[in-house]
């Protein structure tokens, strides 16, 4: 198997000198303390990590709990590997739409912030539900698919009301996004963000042994200073960064 056919292979370090030891600002405010709620693990949980990146989550679990994370980019899992001394924590590089090379069951899964970087999100679910007991927990995490859709969605300024407000261009439709890492740049790398419905992603668990036993919709904890302060602040509070969704496999 090709383990660079993945665009995320070329941004592999630039991608793990921005996430860092315990994440970027959001996973360590919002992403992993909400994440780590909803799946109420125990000490014995055995957890798989989809699309796991250079494992951040792992570095936030009980050292008890057994965690398998899988990515494609092997310069991901390199720099995961190297950062992770627990010998509970395995890794290995894999396509995550394609038969995930394990025996193992587990009774936790998550796909955290990157099954909008998967192209056929619905193959990536299915190998989860391969891989998850009955009766399991399984959380996707999501820029929110309503409001935070690259290059279809932008803040903007009703001065007259004084407000923020999110526009929203295209919603129902199925897009595939090109992303430059380095804007500006010249032969800048690209990644590629594969924008679903709500909907899309109901069907996809529905259709693969889940059901959807909560949704959590999740705000940016930052806050502006000077004199758009209100607005802006108001404006964060009432159109979420992210969006968690909890399944349980039947």
């Amino acid at each position: 198997m090709k383990t660079n056919d993945t665009s995320w292979q070329k941004v592999s370090k630039w991608y793990g000198g921005i996430v860092g030891e315990k994440g970027h600002y959001f996973h360590q405010a919002v992403i992993i303390p909400k994440s780590l709620i909803l799946l109420e693990l125990k000490k014995d949980s055995k957890l798989i990590d989809i699309a796991c990146g250079q494992g951040v989550f792992a570095r936030s679990l009980d050292p008890q709990i057994e965690y398998l994370g899988v990515d494609k980019a092997n310069g991901l899992i390199l720099e995961a590997k190297k950062r992770d001394r627990n010998n509970k924590h395995k890794y290995i590089v894999a396509d995550a739409t394609k038969n995930i090379p394990v025996r193992e069951v587990f009774d936790r899964g998550v796909i955290i912030l990157a099954l909008q970087n998967i192209k056929e999100p619905e193959k990536a679910i299915e190998q989860a539900s391969q891989r998850l007991s009955k009766g399991a927990k399984f959380l996707i995490v999501l820029n929110h698919p309503s409001f935070r859709i690259p290059r279809q969605s932008s803040w903007e300024d009703d001065k007259q009301q004084k407000l923020q407000y999110r526009r929203v261009n295209r919603y129902m439709s199925p897009l595939e996004i090109p992303i430059n890492v380095h804007p500006g740049e010249e032969n800048s790398p690209v990644t590629w963000s594969y924008h679903r419905p709500l909907e899309n992603y109901s069907k996809m668990l529905f259709e693969n042994g889940f059901y959807i036993e909560k949704i959590e919709e999740w705000t940016s904890e930052k806050h502006s200073e000077g004199k758009n302060a209100k607005q802006e602040n108001r404006a964060r509070e009432e159109f979420p960064m992210f969006m968690a969704i909890l399944a349980i496999k039947k």
